[in-house]
């Protein structure tokens, strides 16, 4: 594995090593290079204006690519590709807002089904002890691409038992939340891949959970969590054993872990590839953007081991939220689905270009 660093980190290609199941020997490779800025355009909230607080999921239907950005709340945007979205984004409705009194709701992920029906995956902070919380994930549909939702319930919660009060951490006690949904190329399963802050820190890092595709529309008591080699922990109250384990304890002022990961499936590389934040203490210090691999979804133990792609001396805003956008409309690329070419946005702001190679590949000259 070798890392090549040129022009004070305007250009950075990273070689990483692909899953076992690759040839031997062969690495893809990684290739960051400066553009001019796009930004999403955000939450509309007076509070959080412009901000990307979570992973920003896009679909397309007919001509028309929708994005969802969220800031304690979703809103939406649309238009002819991600370049062009609208704005301001406009506040999307839940049918449950009246009587909801459990913390803020975050789109984290989509899916768009044939029937044109799409569902949606949240990130929810319901109110634990003054000041923090321990999230959970929940999941909604929409019949307007996503103007207006109808909750079906929380589908991934950690063990009853699993918060720790005392935690040195400034936002958490536990919790599963900060994830992405994916559905597999034949369509039998969504994978989930979740961060989890267990108290215990053998459960602590980035962990997967699976649905059948199926049961999207009856979800509650059907996701199954990932732990010690086999798909039969579930969803709500059940344990994890992380792909991804943190190497500090979440909960001490020194933490240090892999978190919030997006990902998309590469039609270049015809590999999945996964973004990560590293965190380095407490506060969710950002130490850097990592990416890895997969080639089958279905295998948790799969991914390559993650390599630094872009370090936080580069980054702005918050600095976390690393995600793969792709930028050809003919083949309805998003933040699922991308090709050899893509946009690197952090925090819904991009500054690069990233290109994925094959092995033997050559890094652009430019």
């Amino acid at each position: 594995m070798q890392i090549f660093v040129a022009c004070s980190m305007l250009l950075l290609v990273s070689q990483v090593a692909p899953p076992e199941s690759a040839a031997a020997g062969q690495t893809y490779s990684v290739f960051v290079r400066n553009v001019d800025r796009v930004e999403f355009p955000g939450a509309a909230d007076p509070q959080w204006p412009g901000v990307a607080d979570c992973n920003s999921p896009a679909h397309w239907d007919g001509e028309t690519m929708y994005m969802f950005n969220s800031a304690g709340h979703p809103y939406g945007s649309s238009g002819p590709d991600v370049f062009h979205l609208s704005r301001p984004s406009v506040r999307v409705r839940f049918d449950n807002e009246a009587e909801w009194k459990m913390g803020g709701r975050w789109i984290e992920a989509t899916h768009k089904a044939d029937d044109g029906r799409l569902y949606m995956w949240y990130h929810n902070e319901p109110p634990v002890v003054p000041g923090k919380t321990a999230p959970r994930i929940g999941c909604m549909f929409s019949e307007d691409n996503g103007l207006t939702w109808r909750d079906l319930g929380i589908v991934l919660e950690a063990p009853a038992d699993s918060n720790n009060l005392e935690s040195a951490n400034f936002y958490f006690v536990g919790g599963n939340g900060d994830f992405c949904v994916v559905a597999d190329q034949k369509k039998e399963f969504f994978y989930f891949f979740i961060s989890t802050y267990n108290k215990d820190i053998r459960e602590q890092g980035v962990s997967v959970a699976r649905m059948a595709y199926g049961d999207r529309d009856n979800p509650i008591g059907k996701i199954s969590k990932w732990r010690e080699g086999r798909w039969d922990e579930p969803g709500i109250g059940g344990h994890v054993t992380p792909i991804f384990p943190a190497a500090i304890d979440w909960h001490r002022p020194d933490a240090d872990a892999f978190w919030g990961p997006s990902i998309h499936f590469n039609t270049h590389l015809n590999a999945w590839v996964m973004l990560l934040n590293r965190a380095k203490d407490k506060n969710w210090a950002q130490e850097g953007i990592y990416v890895s691999f997969n080639d089958d979804l279905s295998d948790p133990a799969g991914w390559s081991k993650p390599t630094k792609i872009l370090d936080a001396a580069v980054l702005r805003k918050s600095k976390w939220y690393p995600q793969v956008v792709g930028t050809d409309a003919a083949r309805r690329e998003t933040d699922k689905l991308a090709g050899k070419t893509a946009r690197l946005f952090v925090a819904g702001s991009s500054t690069w270009e990233i290109v994925f190679l094959k092995p033997g590949e050559e890094a652009p000259t430019r």
